[in-house]
């Protein structure tokens, strides 16, 4: 099998994954996942999103958040390698970033998301998808303006929560879409655990076959049906080379009850067991990539301290089997 040397992993734990927990996660332990990860190698994090803190609180520590990390005497002169972003799905939030940039603690990259199901653009931004295309033709000009990347999200590529099957080539279009109105990158995400890994195999080759730059193509696996890891595989089978993924494979749809009060969040949560979803996890994805003697440039014994400190944090057993395990250690497999 003819896989990629070497591969860019993002972890995005701090905002996918810690929005779907029903804590408030403290900004101190925030800051730490960060400063850890940044040690540990990661080169891109997700930091928060910029939305409404109504809907979602917990992100209402937005500005203090990269205020603090930008500020951290524990990664100083780190970060000038080291990508974060936010998300930012409307105007307001996209405001809320440039702004803080300007002030200059803001985000290096924002991201907008665009769906392939009407139904679930409507649900996840309020605006459909003429509306939203229109709102990013205006928006990413002002965010490079203003020296912010900006990635273009493709969702519901594999199937959507509401409508249910969805057409791979619709994704393909709007991939090329999303480079045609000035995105940075582009992270195709299975967002509800739709994709299986025939079809994951399928689009990556069909995405790959039509645009003329893959470096700048992200894979965003979530693991909601355990099939997490055998779509990084066939991704990777398909020459992917750039991933995300989350420590405990933890994250999901927003949560709707957040620090013990019902929030709007996202409304009903699409799945029969809300608590059983997530995405990859970071520590089994790297270490199974170690195995497979693909590059990461990553710590790994400092990643699995990680995820195991990420589970006290949030208080419960999570979904990564390494931090249990451990790694296959080197002198038993044959390799130095």
């Amino acid at each position: 099998m003819n896989y990629p040397k070497k591969v860019v992993i993002g972890d995005i734990t701090v905002r996918d994954g810690y929005q779907h927990e029903e804590i408030f996660v403290p900004t101190e332990a925030k800051v730490w996942m960060l400063e850890e990860s940044i040690l540990a190698g990661f080169k891109h994090l997700e930091v928060t999103n910029f939305g409404n803190p109504k809907g979602m609180p917990q992100f209402k520590d937005a500005d203090e958040l990269f205020k603090r990390i930008r500020n951290s005497k524990r990664v100083k002169g780190m970060l000038d390698d080291v990508m974060l972003t936010a998300v930012t799905i409307r105007e307001r939030a996209i405001e809320r970033a440039i702004q803080a940039k300007k002030e200059g603690y803001g985000p290096d990259r924002i991201l907008l998301m665009v769906s392939t199901s009407e139904s679930h653009q409507k649900k996840n931004s309020g605006l459909t998808l003429k509306e939203y295309w229109a709102m990013a033709e205006e928006w990413i000009p002002k965010a490079h303006a203003a020296g912010i990347k900006v990635n273009g999200t493709v969702s519901t590529i594999w199937g959507c929560p509401i409508e249910g099957p969805t057409k791979m080539e619709d994704a393909v279009a709007f991939t090329k879409r999303w480079f045609d109105i000035g995105a940075n990158d582009v992270e195709h995400a299975d967002h509800d655990g739709s994709a299986s890994p025939d079809r994951v195999y399928k689009y990556f080759s069909m995405l790959m076959d039509a645009v003329d730059n893959p470096h700048k193509q992200i894979a965003h696996f979530h693991t909601t049906r355990g099939w997490g890891l055998a779509n990084v595989l066939a991704a990777l089978q398909a020459g992917v080379t750039n991933f995300e993924s989350t420590f405990g494979g933890i994250g999901g749809q927003p949560a709707n009850f957040v620090a013990g009060s019902p929030v709007s969040g996202t409304g009903d949560y699409y799945y029969k067991d809300p608590h059983g979803v997530g995405l990859v996890s970071t520590e089994d994805m790297v270490v199974m990539m170690d195995e497979m003697e693909i590059e990461t440039n990553l710590d790994i014994d400092r990643i699995l301290k990680i995820g195991a400190m990420n589970e006290k944090i949030v208080g419960r057993r999570l979904r990564s089997e390494t931090i249990r395990q451990g790694r296959i250690p080197k002198e038993l497999s044959g390799r130095k």
